[in-house]
C-alpha cells in the first residue's frame, strides 16, 4: 500500500487527500502546530494522524504539498531537513520561478520532485477536480495512479518543472481576477443604487461572472489565499515580460477582504469592506 502524505489538511488538501484515500492508499497528515479547523477536517475524511513531521516523512512514499502559495517555500523547507527520498508533490498555487526554488530545496534530499495544479473546486462525490502533473516522466504514472477511479482526474503534462504550475496560474489569472472585477463592478453600482439593473444587464449574458451575485460572499472569504496567488501570477507574468498590473491591483484589491479570512460576510459586507481608507480599515 502506498503511504501519501499531506501538508496541510485544508479546504482543499483535505478532500484531495480523501480521494488518495479512496483509491487504496494510507494518507498521513501532521497535526503539530495546526488549527482545531485542520484537525476536524482530518478526522471528517478519516486521515491518520502522524506523530511529527519526522515520522510522516520516514514513512511516506509520496508527499502532497497543498498550501496557501505563499506558504509553499516554508513547507518544503520543513520537509528537506528530513532524508526524504520519495515522491514530493507541490501541488500548489505557485510561479513557475518559485516552483524551481521547492524543487532546487527538495532536490537536496535527493526527493524526486512533481509540479502540480488544482483546477477545480475540492473534490466530491458530486464534483470532479482536476490535477495537472508535470516534471520527471518516471515519476508523473504513479502520482496519477493514485487517484484512479476516484473524483481527482490526473492529467500529466510534458515539459518538465513548472508546466503544471504555469497553466495554473495562466487560469487563474483570468478566473480570480474577473470575479474580484465583478465584485468591484457591484460596489460602485451600488453606490449609485444601480445594482439592479447591472444584475438585469449582466444576467442576459449566462457566462458572465457579474451575474453570479452569490458568489461575491466566497471570493471576500478565500481572498487571503487568493491574493498571494494574484502575487504569484503577477511573478509569472514579470517573468514572461507580461503586464502584471491587473494581477498586482487584484492582489490589493483582496488585500482589503484579509479580515474576512473563511468567513464569508453578507452581499452587503462584502461591498462595504472594499471601502477601505488609506489605514486599511473600511471607510
Amino acid at each position: 500500500m502506498t503511504v501519501v502524505g499531506v501538508l496541510h489538511p485544508g479546504s482543499m488538501g483535505a478532500p484531495v487527500a480523501a480521494q488518495a484515500l479512496l483509491g487504496g492508499a494510507e494518507v498521513l497528515w501532521c497535526p503539530t502546530e495546526r488549527s482545531p479547523a485542520s484537525r476536524d477536517r482530518a478526522a471528517k475524511y478519516g486521515l491518520a494522524a502522524a506523530g511529527g513531521l519526522g515520522e510522516l516523512v520516514e514513512h511516506a512514499d509520496v508527499i502532497l504539498s497543498i498550501c496557501p502559495p505563499a506558504h509553499a517555500e516554508d513547507v518544503a523547507a520543513e520537509v528537506s531537513a528530513y532524508p526524504f527520498t520519495g515522491i514530493y508533490v507541490d501541488a500548489n498555487a505557485v510561479a513557475p520561478a518559485t516552483m524551481a526554488r521547492v524543487h532546487a530545496a527538495m532536490s537536496r534530499t535527493k526527493a524526486t520532485v512533481v509540479d502540480g495544479s488544482i483546477i477545480g473546486s475540492p473534490p466530491s462525490a458530486s464534483k470532479s477536480t482536476r490535477l495537472y502533473l508535470s516534471g520527471p516522466e518516471e515519476a508523473l504514472p504513479s502520482v496519477a495512479a493514485l487517484f484512479d477511479g476516484t473524483a481527482v482526474q490526473a492529467h500529466t503534462l510534458a515539459g518538465g518543472i513548472g508546466r503544471a504550475s504555469a497553466l495554473k496560474l495562466s487560469y487563474s489569472s483570468y478566473q480570480k481576477a474577473s470575479r474580484v472585477l465583478a465584485a468591484v463592478s457591484y460596489a460602485l453600482a451600488r453606490d449609485y443604487g444601480v445594482e439592479g439593473e447591472l444584475l438585469d444587464i449582466a444576467e442576459g449574458r449566462s457566462t458572465s461572472y457579474l451575474a453570479e451575485t452569490t458568489y461575491i460572499p466566497k471570493v471576500a472569504a478565500r481572498s487571503w489565499r487568493w491574493g498571494p496567488e494574484m502575487d504569484e501570477v503577477a511573478s509569472a507574468l514579470r517573468d514572461a515580460g507580461l503586464p502584471t498590473d491587473l494581477a498586482e491591483a487584484s492582489a490589493s484589491v483582496m488585500s482589503r477582504w484579509d479580515s474576512l479570512r473563511d468567513a464569508p460576510p453578507s452581499i452587503p459586507k462584502a461591498l462595504q469592506q472594499l471601502h477601505a481608507t488609506l489605514g486599511g480599515e473600511p471607510s
